[in-house]
């Protein structure tokens, strides 16, 4: 079954095609964005605001992309059941890819463009339910109700565009934004400790609480109720703070000198304290009133972007055949230019927000200059077969 179409290996296994998708659209979509904004390039951009256009594509086409890549993959780990491969996976990869092609033309036909984005959720949502299913994997299904949510935000966005939904595209954005933020701090809990205890290369336990994972559960089930559907700033700024004590005791239990002198560990580490930084920056909007999209960027550049860089280069070694523990040296370089372009991004302007487009202009270069790294290194790791002979 498999060994018929092994030679074609950007189809053997969901990781290869998505990521190679999504590292290309970071880059394709964020020059289109720097053309809009810093150089105002015209575009057909109506029923929404351009920067609702730019978050839609980064939430629901690159980070979306990564997430299809990485669940179809971890999922038949996980399970022992095959995921999509072949004209499957390619038919899959075609429905996220259409709306995005769509969407850099503007909004002419972001009715067309809804159509296949959320038949892409949809068969997403059931190549995924399949193995776990088949499996009876229960714990899983956690993920899959994600999975439906964002799916959810997905369609309250589209819906106000019709002027349907009162809101809907606010509730797609920041709905779909912090989601994945908390997919990420879900998952990151599962699977940092392990990394890092697996890789730093000396024996070490991490501290890890059940009921500390309980809280944050809690408290981020609470933030996202008042950060998405309630609005009260007060609620916000309650609930980030205890997100942000609650995450630091996390980090702290997680830290050991070894994860240093490891780029794949320390990159998540550092993606995690991105994330607790956006916490306190939303708590502090409620004394401060900081520019709410420099507050985003925390958790949009600073933690889903570097830990999608990270994920993405570690998943793409494992699965290839290599060795994690030592990724290529370019991986380094790309996590630092990426971790560099959130520092500008969200920290500059705060000092110095007279040059307010400057610092855009440079963090958006920094962005495009770390996924043409990667693709770079990890095009041919992506498109050719494992190094071992094995499918996948």
């Amino acid at each position: 079954m498999a060994s018929a179409i092994s030679k074609v290996a950007l189809w053997n296994l969901g990781f290869r095609p998505f990521f190679l998708g999504a590292a290309t659209f970071a880059i394709v979509s964020m020059l289109l964005w720097m053309g809009v904004y810093v150089l105002q390039l015209p575009l057909p951009i109506t029923k929404i605001s351009t920067f609702q256009w730019h978050a839609h594509e980064m939430i629901y086409g690159f980070a979306m992309a990564v997430i299809a890549g990485f669940l179809l993959t971890a999922v038949k780990n996980w399970t022992g059941v095959q995921t999509l491969y072949g004209f499957g996976l390619l038919g899959l990869f075609a429905l996220w890819v259409l709306p995005r092609i769509l969407f850099l033309f503007g909004t002419p036909l972001i009715f067309v463009a809804g159509f296949f984005d959320l038949l892409f959720a949809l068969c997403l949502i059931g190549s995924i339910m399949y193995p776990i299913v088949k499996a009876k994997q229960w714990k899983q299904l956690g993920i899959i109700a994600n999975l439906i949510l964002l799916a959810v935000a997905n369609g309250c966005f589209y819906l106000g565009v019709a002027d349907l939904v009162d809101r809907g595209a606010y509730f797609g954005i920041y709905g779909g934004l912090f989601l994945i933020v908390g997919l990420i701090l879900f998952m990151g809990r599962r699977v940092i400790p392990f990394f890092i205890e697996v890789g730093v290369g000396y024996p070490v336990k991490l501290f890890n609480s059940k009921w500390l994972d309980l809280l944050i559960v809690l408290l981020y089930v609470t933030f996202l109720i008042s950060e998405v559907l309630v609005g009260n700033s007060w609620m916000i700024a309650l609930t980030s703070i205890s997100l942000f004590i609650a995450n630091s005791f996390r980090l702290i239990g997680w830290h050991t000198r070894g994860i240093w002198k490891k780029p794949l560990l320390w990159s998540l580490f550092i993606s995690f304290i991105w994330i607790n930084l956006g916490f306190f920056l939303l708590a502090l909007n409620a004394f401060l009133s900081l520019p709410n999209i420099v507050v985003i960027h925390a958790f949009s550049i600073g933690g889903i972007g570097v830990v999608i860089l990270s994920m993405m280069a570690r998943v793409t070694l494992g699965h290839t055949g290599r060795n994690v523990q030592k990724p290529p040296k370019t991986v380094a370089f790309s996590l630092i230019v990426l971790i560099a372009g959130a520092t500008i991004r969200v920290i500059a302007p705060l000092i110095a927000e007279s040059h307010y487009v400057i610092w855009v202009a440079i963090s958006q270069l920094l962005w495009i200059a770390a996924f043409s790294i990667f693709i770079v290194t990890y095009f041919p790791m992506l498109v050719k077969p494992r190094v071992d002979g094995q499918f996948g």
